[in-house]
């Protein structure tokens, strides 16, 4: 016996099938890759203040500060299934107790997530029997609107210095695309070109002041020729890092407002 099928039957059955895969498509939980995250909470902790506690997933690697240290590690996701090994490069510095406690029970919670999802702006990390381990918060990525302060500058000979005592670096992101701010003697002005995690900044011009002391004054041509040369950036928490095309450090700032 034949099944005949009519010219609308055709259609019909494909329309079905398109959107069973659309369904399956909307099931499917969101790419981690390239996205980025700040701790909002652990169950049964209270986190510390002024120690902000990141996450981002980037061609493969999960990668942040756990509030104290840097980490990174490679990690794997099928489905809603998400492995984060115990990170196997980390730096090493010393923190305060709370926060030292609070990088462990960061790092427990992740290393113990069999899944996750994402609701709300929300990624929700959780063991294999269901509980939760942490949420985290989407970060914004966005430069437009932002104003920083520069905590350390490429010097140029291979090094990122701490700025000179009593000086301050600031750097302010307007909406239409210019940057401006205080290069630590003069004001600057620049252009910026934004996309992602790309950044370059064109042509950064000072004022001409004659400011007091040479440390100063090379301070800023340090800071304004760094500028020059990024071509990516990183937020963090409450942390921007410009970094050029080798992946150098060039100056790392902290939010400010």
């Amino acid at each position: 016996m034949k099944t005949r099928f009519s010219a609308l039957s055709i259609p019909l059955v494909a329309a079905l099938v398109a959107g069973c895969g659309a369904m399956q498509s909307a099931a499917e939980p969101p790419i981690l890759d390239g996205t980025a995250w700040v701790l909002s909470s652990i169950p049964g902790w209270a986190l510390v203040s002024g120690a902000p506690v990141t996450l981002r997933f980037e061609e493969g690697r999960a990668l942040g500060s756990d509030g104290c240290n840097r980490y990174s590690v490679g990690y794997t996701a099928v489905g809603p299934a998400v492995s984060i090994p115990a990170p196997a490069a980390s730096t090493r510095m010393a923190c305060p107790p709370g926060v030292m406690k609070q990088a462990e029970a960061f790092v427990a919670a992740l290393t113990g997530a069999s899944s996750y999802r994402i609701e709300g702006g929300q990624l929700q990390l959780m063991s294999a029997d269901g509980k939760l381990r942490a949420t985290l918060v989407a970060q914004p990525q966005a430069l437009a609107g932002t104003r920083w302060r520069a905590t350390a500058i490429n010097n140029g000979k291979g090094a990122v210095a701490s700025l000179v005592d009593g000086s301050t670096v600031t750097m302010t992101f307007a909406a239409d695309g210019r940057a401006s701010g205080s290069s630590g003697c003069n004001d600057f002005t620049a252009r910026y070109e934004a996309s992602g995690s790309r950044l370059r900044v064109r042509s950064p011009a000072p004022t001409n002041r004659s400011c007091a002391g040479e440390r100063l004054m090379e301070q800023e041509r340090q800071f304004l020729k760094a500028l020059e040369a990024v071509t990516t950036m990183r937020v963090e928490g409450d942390r921007l890092e410009l970094r050029d095309v080798r992946g150098a450090l060039m100056a790392s700032l902290v939010r400010e407002g």
